[in-house]
């Protein structure tokens, strides 16, 4: 065990032995390095670092202690980053400044709870690591649509990234400046284009020729005229799950580079259309910086072509993707990816846009659920809970990881168990082979939930949705209601 004298606090150093040695010590896992205390440690004021990407804003006051061994730490620590803690005087988990018992003894299970903090300073993060280009981060609204999240980013001046006019009429309800706002999607209709167009959007990413005659047509008739740029596929492998992989070719996603240099000189024969920009969005959860770096030389290439040919661009959109922590992962540092991208930029004059959602949103919620039964069958012991996968989607559709640890605090065990929810799909399984020693009425966290978790639920098997609830300081807010029975069938004609 490695203990740390003095002040046991983590400098920004070191991120990916940090990152290994927190998950071997909240897990009882082995974990040994060599290094001295200071190359992992420092002694930052616990009120204003960051450790990686976790961040200590609710770092407890107790744990000033002379001397703290490492999994004493980790027990303090957020469990990912932006994540709960444990409390120093009962082990039990806390968010920010708010027991994670007391919010579901007042709202009820399963629901979804998010930090403030942990949102905004997320978004701040993009802007500190590029704040030597002019940027513009562009949230993408699919990540999580909630009202009152989206007026937390309005009111910092972000960027909306919408994919339908459902999107677009939230950020516009949310206060979002309709001049920060593009819109994706390879299914843009008449009524969304129209929509977007008297909006005053500030770029459509087009993501086909048949999309860039119908902006035409849309725009001619209105009278308007409409600002584009096209989405181009730069044929670039973003090693990540085949179904959030969108850079390839055969993606339904955008134009093949190879085509777009002819739809942009097409595009530049249509009066009703202004080109402004180029996108390019290569996949989602990727930790490695190569994928972005080789998708830019490839846009860039294209963006001295059309140069060449008389066609400037006012900004450049990378589009999101970059991944965070679920399990072990090492994301990429934001600094690392802006230090790597400035010497390519150094004659660009125009506009930098980024797309990010799940880095802003997933690791700032988690989903509370409670057990409701065990079950031993052959060869498995089940832990059957009451959020399902019409609840949190992701470990069912793309085999997701999700760190599910008990709000109490843990019983030592060697026992694995699956964690299954009530919906009738054997499919519905939110974790499997997991360390844990549970009985009814245990409430268990299902971390890093924040992004694709709400927003992908549904009301299968006529389960009404959950609640979501934010967190800020001692404070919190219901941002969504559950529904009742009356809610499923409100909208139905007898």
């Amino acid at each position: 065990m490695l203990d740390i004298v003095g002040f046991a606090l983590p400098a920004p150093v070191g991120v990916r032995t940090q990152r290994r040695a927190l998950f071997a010590a909240r897990t009882n896992a082995g974990f040994s390095h060599r290094a001295s205390a200071n190359t992992v440690f420092g002694t930052h004021d616990p009120c204003s670092c960051t450790f990686g990407n976790f961040s200590l804003f609710s770092f407890p006051q107790s744990c000033r202690t002379p001397k703290l061994s490492l999994t004493q730490i980790a027990m303090s620590l957020p469990l990912t980053a932006f994540g709960p803690y444990r409390a120093p005087t009962n082990n039990t988990l806390m968010l920010e400044s708010v027991s994670l018992n007391e919010i579901a003894e007042r709202y009820g299970t399963p629901c979804y709870v998010y930090s403030q903090s942990a949102l905004l300073q997320s978004y701040q993060e993009y802007r500190d690591a590029f704040q030597s280009f002019d940027t513009l981060v562009c949230y993408a609204v699919k990540a999580n649509a909630n009202l009152s999240l989206l007026r937390l980013l309005a009111a910092q001046g972000a960027g909306f990234d919408i994919v339908s006019g459902g999107e677009l009429f939230r950020v516009l309800q949310a206060g979002g400046d309709p001049r920060r706002i593009v819109f994706s999607g390879v299914a843009k209709s008449e009524r969304e284009i129209d929509e977007a167009l008297k909006a005053g959007i500030l770029c459509f990413n087009v993501e086909s020729a048949a999309e860039l005659q119908r902006l035409s047509e849309r725009a001619t008739r209105l009278e308007m005229t409409a600002p584009i740029s096209l989405r181009v596929n730069p044929e670039v492998d973003a090693r990540t799950h085949p179904y959030i992989a969108t850079g390839l070719r055969t993606s339904k996603f955008g134009v093949p580079a190879t085509t777009a240099l002819a739809l942009y000189r097409e595009a530049q024969k249509l009066p009703h259309l202004k080109i402004v920009g180029i996108d390019c969005h290569i996949g989602s959860q990727i930790t490695t910086l190569e994928p972005f770096l080789e998708a830019t030389d490839k846009i860039l290439e294209l963006v001295h072509q059309l140069a060449a040919e008389g066609i400037p661009l006012e900004h450049i959109d990378l589009g999101g993707g970059v991944g965070i922590c679920y399990r072990d992962e090492d994301p990429l540092s934001l600094s690392a990816y802006a230090t790597a991208l400035k010497p390519r930029f150094n004659k660009f004059q125009g506009r930098l846009l980024f797309e990010p959602g799940r880095r802003i949103v997933g690791n700032a919620g988690l989903l509370l659920t409670r057990v409701e039964y065990l079950k031993t069958i052959p060869e498995r012991q089940l832990v059957i809970v009451d959020a399902g996968m019409n609840d949190l989607m992701r470990p069912s559709l793309y085999q997701a990881w999700h760190e599910i640890v008990p709000v109490d605090a843990p019983r030592k065990t060697d026992q694995k168990v699956d964690i299954v929810g009530p919906v009738c799909e054997s499919s519905d399984v939110l974790g499997t082979g997991r360390t844990l020693d549970v009985q009814a009425g245990d409430l268990l966290a299902i971390l890093s939930c924040g992004a694709y978790g709400a927003s992908m639920s549904s009301r299968y098997n006529a389960r009404p949705l959950i609640p979501e609830v934010l967190v800020h300081g001692s404070q919190t807010t219901v941002i969504r209601r559950r529904e009742t029975y009356a809610d499923l069938i409100q909208h139905e004609l007898s």
